[in-house]
């Protein structure tokens, strides 16, 4: 019986467990992973809500639970529950209300709620800023030392107005129940400095997370069959990711050695914030889209011949996907795509910025840009121009496979006591740390598989989210356009439900809509309004 295949069962237990990563193997127990309802505090707290309201919020508060029977580390693979139970002086029944899966991983980072005393905060390490304005970095932005140092991220994003966005508070502030999942990351080393965190560490811990919580049906609070995973660059890929791929066999020998619940992972629907992901074709990708800008650190272009090369592999790749456009576009392809991100995301996306503004302020702006024609009520430019506006690009060439094996995600391939591995064949080619070999090592290929929504859209996966949510900003270049693009144009031939815009001007890690993602949350579950007594 496939484990994936028993979705809502009231708990794990009685199957054998294989040992951890530490060699000690876990006890059979009937109970290890049932949710302990009565094992709550009563906090109470003020939350400025998503329309910017501030609440006062009862809420009930489990934290720490080890949501796997076998853990490699428990520190990490735990999570902690917020329900709440009265908004403002009304009681709130959460026992019917979505649930959100609001993940915190950063950088591909480890992420920790062992030490969290709340909702939405307690998690160790603290978001990084950068040239973009960011609130979380990508991989490739992040140290890859092997230090076991946490990265917090998903939850933390900016606003408009440079202000910090907490999914998890605003969803309890909503009458939400929130659910927060620690996970490993690719920097922990055990102590023969082996690395126990890298690919797909990750990703089967929020699979075994999300297990629990739906194994945990009609005992935890909220609905187990509307989980709404959010997250934010690597943690948007994470959360685009345990969209895609929801109940795929391909992790269950992962699962059971971790003795994960034998329950469903699947998703409801899918919130994903400037997602890190689709690695293996990033670096085409980021070439394609910001091959003739110059970088930050050197203010000069990139090795214009290297670039060509990845924009050639990007092509080829755009062509394989055959993706077809948004409201008709057509097939996608690396000669159009320019044209198909300027007409249907980069203009209109202006188009709202300048018609939020006010006339003075709008007069000023386009003063300020005029490489934008604004025509009744409409703004236009030229893909070139764009990206002279956009200016400087964030990362050199390749973007994420390094040369030099330098990267985050370098690190996040990493395996036993090697810190970092190349993962395409074009950088192992070209490496330049006398890495040795001419072939990826074996296990790279599953691997990859393993971390890209793509490959499970592209199998066409029946247990998938069907609801998507996916943002970024314009001058967001910790990745290229195309990433988001390319993946909600996946889910949309697929027939999903897609809600996917860029915000004008904003960076890496932004979020300025986070009340329509409430609503959007309530909307697509059908769960109109807080049920109050």
């Amino acid at each position: 019986m496939g484990i994936g295949a028993t979705a809502g069962v009231a708990a794990a237990g009685g199957f054998a467990l294989s040992a951890n990563a530490s060699g000690k193997s876990a006890a059979k127990s009937s109970d290890a992973l049932v949710f302990d309802k009565d094992g709550y505090t009563e906090l109470t707290t003020t939350i400025t809500d998503a329309d910017g309201h501030d609440k006062e919020v009862v809420y009930h508060f489990w934290k720490a639970i080890t949501y796997v029977t076998n853990p490699v580390d428990e520190k990490y693979q735990s999570l902690k529950v917020s329900v709440p139970v009265k908004i403002d002086g009304k009681a709130v029944d959460a026992t019917d209300a979505p649930i959100v899966f609001a993940n915190s991983v950063g950088g591909y980072m480890p992420s920790s709620v062992a030490d969290a005393t709340g909702v939405g905060g307690g998690m160790t390490g603290a978001p990084t800023g950068g040239a973009s304005g960011s609130a979380t970095p990508s991989a490739s932005a992040s140290s890859s030392s092997g230090t076991g140092e946490v990265q917090s991220g998903g939850n933390a994003m900016l606003n408009g107005q440079g202000e910090m966005v907490n999914l998890g508070k605003l969803g309890l502030a909503a009458g939400y129940v929130v659910v927060e999942p620690g996970a490993r990351g690719r920097t922990l080393t055990d102590s023969d400095g082996n690395y126990y965190g890298t690919a797909p560490a990750a990703i089967v811990d929020l699979k075994a997370a999300v297990r629990y919580v739906r194994a945990n049906k009609g005992v935890i609070p909220g609905d187990t069959d509307r989980i709404v995973s959010t997250g934010t660059s690597a943690g948007g890929a994470l959360s685009s990711l345990l969209g895609a791929s929801g109940d795929s066999r391909v992790y269950d020998s992962y699962l059971k050695e971790l003795g994960a619940a034998e329950a469903s992972d699947a998703i409801f629907a899918t919130g994903a914030w400037c997602p890190i992901t689709d690695l293996e074709h990033a670096d085409g990708a980021y070439e394609w889209n910001w091959g003739t800008n110059v970088t930050q650190s050197t203010g000069k272009a990139v090795d214009q011949a290297v670039s060509k090369e990845l924009r050639s592999q990007f092509a080829e790749y755009q062509a394989s996907l055959r993706l077809r456009g948004l409201n008709g576009f057509g097939p996608l392809t690396a000669r159009n795509y320019d044209e198909y991100m300027v007409k249907q995301y980069l203009e209109p996306s202006a188009t709202k910025y300048l018609t939020d503004l006010s006339d003075s302020d709008r007069a000023s702006y386009l003063a300020a840009n005029t490489f934008i024609t604004w025509s009744g009520g409409r703004a236009t430019f030229s893909w070139a121009d764009f990206l002279t506006h956009v200016g400087a690009r964030k990362k050199t060439t390749p973007a994420f496979d390094a040369f030099d094996l330098s990267t985050g995600e370098n690190n996040e391939f990493g395996k036993d006591k090697t810190q970092a591995r190349h993962f395409t064949a074009y950088s192992l080619k070209n490496d330049t740390t006398g890495a040795t070999g001419k072939r990826l090592e074996s296990d790279i290929p599953e691997k990859l598989n393993l971390m890209n929504p793509m490959y499970h859209l592209k199998e066409h996966n029946p247990s998938r989210s069907k609801h998507w949510w996916i943002r970024l900003g314009t001058k967001d270049s910790d990745t290229s356009l195309t990433i988001s693009a390319n993946l909600a144009a996946a889910v949309a031939d697929l027939g999903d439900d897609v809600n996917h815009l860029y915000y004008w001007d904003e960076g890496h890690g932004s979020n300025i809509d986070p009340a329509d993602f409430i609503t959007w949350i309530a909307k697509v579950t059908g769960y109109k309004k807080r049920a109050t007594k």
